[in-house]
């Protein structure tokens, strides 16, 4: 029978550290300049959320246009384009398509 190695509890604590700092980091939770953000459908009234993350210029992972006056983005799922107005809290969705594609209009509460 192999022996099993024995660990100090030093060791084992730090690994115990270094995975929850991994586990932390790989779950994309919203950091300091990260901002969990509220929004509406106003004629269905169904709500959702979107993080949106200053530091690394992402909203729910994908790559964003920040500036003063809007947010913008591209999902990467559904291919939709996202622009976020900063002051207002109106959101455009343009979901394009071969037919000529929509225009979505929902209402975000952005903190202060």
């Amino acid at each position: 029978m192999a022996k099993r190695r024995q660990h100090s509890g030093c060791a084992r604590t730090a690994r115990t550290a270094a995975l929850a700092a991994a586990l932390a980091a790989s779950c994309g939770g919203v950091g300091a300049e990260g901002v969990a953000v509220t929004c509406t459908n106003p004629f269905s009234g169904a709500s959702w959320q979107i993080a949106i993350d200053y530091d690394l210029k992402t909203v729910d992972s994908n790559p964003a246009l920040i500036d003063e006056a809007e947010i913008s983005w591209r999902d990467a799922n559904d291919g939709w384009r996202y622009t976020l107005d900063r002051k207002s809290g109106a959101l455009t969705v343009v979901l394009a398509s071969s037919t000529g594609g929509n225009f979505l209009h929902d209402q975000c509460r952005l903190p202060n």
